[in-house]
């Protein structure tokens, strides 16, 4: 499988997808996590499931936070990652594991090195923000 970079192929991920988890969602409206996410959920078009062990229980733009990704209950089409780059890998492992089509490493995510050695099994978006293509939905 190839990595998507265009603009175009991260458009048709997302208009593609049904259900997306977000790793690293913040409570803090000024972080990127919280307002890209904020505009994926406000089109509507998905299944939104937010992922951050230190909020799990917690509610983030009216969605219950879970702590992982094994507790989201039904096959993910977008892994949507806010992390450090250094933290990427065992989340690519756990998405390919649990059948993820695409991993998005949102801008400031992206692990090059991960992303060589995953890009057999499972699709990359990376050098595109989720929010910006939300928006054209």
């Amino acid at each position: 499988m190839a990595e998507v970079q265009h603009r175009d192929d991260a458009y048709e991920a997302l208009k593609n997808a049904k259900v997306v988890a977000v790793i690293g969602i913040s409570s803090n409206p000024e972080r990127p996590s919280y307002y890209t996410t904020e505009k994926v959920v406000k089109k509507g078009k998905h299944k939104v499931y937010l992922i951050n062990p230190k909020y799990a229980g917690e509610e983030i733009l009216g969605i219950k936070v879970l702590s992982s990704l094994k507790e989201v209950p039904e096959p993910i089409d977008i892994v949507n990652v806010y992390r450090n780059p250094v933290h990427v890998e065992p989340i690519v492992q756990e998405a390919i594991e649990l059948g993820a089509k695409v991993v998005w490493l949102q801008p400031g995510a992206e692990n090059y090195e991960v992303i060589e050695k995953y890009r057999d099994k499972v699709r990359f978006v990376y050098n595109a923000c989720i929010g910006v293509e939300a928006g054209y939905l």
